[in-house]
């Protein structure tokens, strides 16, 4: 969770109904006879919860791209904590330096050991602007690598937490080669020969997600996204402007949504979070979160490494299948 401290005082326009009756139990509850408004308070709590749970079934893609960068929301540091135990950082990639941006360890989640790798985007300021926003250099990326090839070695399972508006775009980071370090990780990832698991637990976005997004099982938490691209980048591009207009309608198009991904086959499964989102609840997300992971790890570890690279080279090369369209053939004179 965020540190404390922390200002949980964001909020989204969508959700102006449901933090009125939210006003109105802190009022009741910060009365000396509290008691009195049990009944009163219990049905507004009864209410707002039912608001919530409307709102939350009814989101606009636009309002899911938002949900997913609520300041609150749990990230990978924030998940690998409160899932794991005995988790032990590593650093570095052995050609440049140590990225942030990009979290990696040994750890332990129920009974199984495994290689965790996540985006780290930072919850304070400080946080957000050293580990570049979640925006990772090829460093991260190589440093992931490395890691996950440790974890080959000594036949442990990858778990991947991605959450990144994508990889990050400066000069530096294109001088030492970050398309070729994405490039490198899709390449090694899909002939890993262990069990690979990679949960969008935020935000998806385009080269930076895939970079740690190959696995034998891809699945996505409710409320997040994942696209080629942000809404706010698709709109610059279309319409020269990203504003709430053109933004809306970028994520729409985008299909974006865990449900979109899911009935596209671009994710395996959608990961269900507590009403009104993970930051509401980080202890129940996580552990649906953990289940999730754990059945995965359950059916995979029983399969040959052979069988786990096939069928995940498989799982991958079918996505977008071309479809042969009968073009009607001009007949001259």
């Amino acid at each position: 969770m965020p540190p404390a401290g922390y200002s949980p005082n964001y909020e989204l326009d969508f959700e102006s109904a449901v933090l009125e009756i939210d006003r109105q139990i802190d009022a009741l509850e910060s009365k000396d006879d509290s008691a009195r408004f049990a009944s009163e308070i219990q049905s507004l709590r009864n209410t707002r919860n039912e608001l919530l749970r409307k709102i939350y079934d009814d989101l606009s893609p636009w309002q899911t791209v938002r949900v997913a960068r609520h300041p609150l929301r749990p990230h990978s540091d924030d998940y690998i904590r409160m899932m794991c135990r005995d988790y032990c950082e590593l650093h570095g990639d052995r050609h440049f330096g140590d990225d942030p941006a990009i979290t990696c360890g040994f750890g332990r989640i129920g009974s199984r050991k495994v290689m965790l790798i996540g985006h780290r985007k930072g919850h304070e300021t400080a946080d957000k602007i050293k580990c570049h926003f979640g925006c990772a250099h090829p460093e991260g990326y190589r440093k992931a690598l490395l890691k996950m090839k440790l974890a080959e070695k000594y036949r442990l399972p990858i778990v991947t937490l991605i959450d990144t508006p994508g990889a990050y775009p400066g000069v530096g980071s294109e001088q030492r080669g970050q398309a070729e370090a994405i490039a490198r990780n899709l390449l090694e990832m899909s002939r890993l020969r262990t069990p690979v698991v990679c949960v969008v637990i935020g935000e998806g976005g385009s080269g930076g997600a895939l970079g740690i997004g190959v696995g034998d099982r891809v699945a996505m938490l409710e409320h997040a996204w994942y696209s080629v691209i942000s809404p706010e980048g698709c709109a610059a591009i279309l319409w020269k402007e990203a504003n709430e207009e053109t933004n809306t309608i970028a994520a729409r198009e985008l299909n974006l949504t865990a449900k979109d991904n899911l009935k596209h086959g671009l994710v395996d499964a959608i990961i269900p979070e507590p009403v009104g989102g993970a930051h509401r609840n980080p202890e129940t997300a996580t552990a649906h979160l953990q289940s999730w992971i754990l059945d995965q790890l359950a059916e995979l570890s029983r399969l040959q490494p052979e069988t786990l690279v096939r069928q995940r080279f498989d799982k991958f090369r079918s996505i977008g299948p071309m479809v042969s369209m009968e073009m009607p053939i001009p007949v001259e004179g």
